[in-house]
């Protein structure tokens, strides 16, 4: 077979309109393909340049192929398999800021540039007050693009027709907001720095740019490891950063205040190329009905599955012990939190379910659990404190959920000896490290729980001050250690 580039496949070209932050599979597999579609049914005619948010990436790889790949999608959509095959050539070059600073800062003075897309993982948009508007580049995200605003600025005078479009694609609730919020302070910051352009790009920033808060929804498995070779022959290509993905996909746009709906549609055409795009006034209710129905469940399914030697979530559903856990999480405990009709909540979880089965995509668990904790407390958190408001009682599903992260970041291995491996900041996984060396389960929950700084620094909470949470942790992590992850788990069915 042939390799894959530029020389041996056709590759289209368009004006760079889009930087987009983060090179992995996600954003290839969701954003670029809807980007590919815009392209091939409108004239939206774009390309984009992807920036390397963090020092170690994959932007070689992508320009050894000439940024060209496949996506697969498959699963069932209104019933129907689809199993398709498609090569995505919209990304133009990739970028890595920290070797290549001055070619990544020149994408400001690009007059054709409109929109910046991210997806940094959830930990991606904050403030990191280190930062200096003379670093090349700044550590964090939004420094990265404060600084790129900056010099777009001061290149084009302020014009007002060269803001930017940001649409943040962290899976964190109101990322627009946060992102936007997080550009500000950099500006304070830099306030001296800025000198006599502080007022006007403040300005400028505020009402010429235009930062969305979305949801995004695609469940993205990634590199074909079983398929591979039947998939690179059917492409006639190899391709090393083939990616699979489910047919499945959602874009929820929330237009910003300073941007109308209408013209939003104009200029990011999602819904004219047929595509399930949603621009509208209010992201609030869709995000939370996806976060707490199919990104909950996924957050503590991943461990316990894991844990009770399931590798595969497909197999975690059929499981007569662990896919009743699924199904007791979704229906009986997190869909209880939530303020829309019962009917609808029901509805949407039964597609969630089916999501879960497909039968083509060999969703790996541990593919789940990067930044496991951090995760919990996005999508899993806020259902355990409402549903103990509620009904009284802690969920004691999503809190074995909880006991089973923690278990999972022990390490070692499994009993079958297949290893365990928690992905995490270097911070989290130490703590943990230290906290199961003392051999004591109590002390695992209480410092895991009271990680304030380390683990829960979204909510800043002391999870110990939730009434029996500490108690019921730890008696998990005692069953758990004691008799295995199944038997654990059918003591709450």
């Amino acid at each position: 077979m042939k390799p894959l580039n530029k020389q041996t496949a056709p590759k289209s070209i368009a004006p760079e309109k889009i930087i987009q932050f983060g090179e992995g599979n996600f954003l290839r597999a969701f954003a670029d393909w809807i980007v590919w579609n815009m392209n091939m049914k409108t004239n939206f005619n774009a390309s984009v340049v992807v920036v390397q948010p963090i020092e170690k990436g994959m932007v070689d790889w992508l320009n050894g192929q000439d940024c060209l790949y496949h996506v697969n999608l498959q699963g069932r959509l209104e019933g129907k398999p689809v199993d398709t095959l498609d090569r995505i050539d919209v990304i133009s070059r990739a970028l890595n800021p920290y070797s290549q600073n001055a070619a990544f800062m020149a994408l400001a003075e690009q007059p054709e540039i409109r929109f910046v897309i991210s997806n940094t993982t959830e930990a991606g948009i904050h403030f990191d007050p280190t930062c200096k508007l003379s670093d090349a580049p700044a550590s964090s995200y939004p420094g990265k693009l404060t600084q790129l605003l900056y010099r777009r600025f001061k290149a084009f005078n302020g014009d007002a027709k060269k803001g930017l479009i940001i649409m943040p694609c962290e899976l964190i609730f109101l990322n627009g907001h946060h992102l936007k919020t997080c550009i500000m302070q950099y500006i304070e910051l830099w306030k001296d720095d800025l000198g006599r352009d502080y007022e006007r790009f403040k300005n400028w920033f505020t009402r010429y740019n235009y930062v969305c808060t979305t949801l995004v929804d695609r469940i993205v498995p990634g590199f074909p490891r079983k398929d591979i070779n039947k998939l690179q022959k059917r492409a006639g290509y190899v391709d090393n950063l083939m990616v699979q993905a489910e047919a499945f996909h959602l874009w929820v746009i929330e237009k910003p205040s300073n941007l109308s709906i209408r013209a939003l549609r104009k200029e990011f055409p999602a819904d004219r190329a047929g595509l399930h795009g949603i621009i509208t006034e209010n992201e609030a209710p869709y995000h939370e009905r996806k976060v707490t129905l199919l990104n909950g469940p996924h957050t503590v399914l991943s461990p316990v599955a894991y844990l009770s030697g399931i590798n595969i979530v497909r197999d975690a559903l059929h499981d007569p012990i662990v896919g009743k856990y699924i199904k007791k999480v979704q229906f009986d405990e997190l869909m209880q939190t939530l303020n829309l009709p019962m009917a609808e909540l029901e509805r949407f979880g039964a597609d969630v379910l089916e999501r879960f089965d497909n039968p083509y995509v060999d969703h790996q668990v541990t593919s789940i659990m990067l930044n496991s904790f951090p995760k919990f407390e996005t999508r899993d958190l806020p259902g355990l404190k409402i549903y103990l408001e509620r009904k009284g009682v802690l969920p004691q599903g999503l809190v074995l959920g909880l006991a089973a992260i923690i278990t999972y970041y022990k390490g070692g291995t499994r009993a079958d000896g297949a290893p365990i491996q928690p992905n995490d900041s270097p911070e989290i996984v130490q703590l943990l490290k230290e906290l199961w060396a003392t051999g004591d389960t109590r002390k695992v929950a209480e410092g895991v729980l009271g990680a304030t700084d380390i683990i829960w620094k979204e909510s800043g909470m002391d999870l110990n001050t939730i009434p029996g949470l500490t108690d019921r942790v730890t008696d998990f992590l005692n069953q758990i250690q004691s008799k295995g992850m199944k038997e654990t788990v059918k003591g709450i069915l």
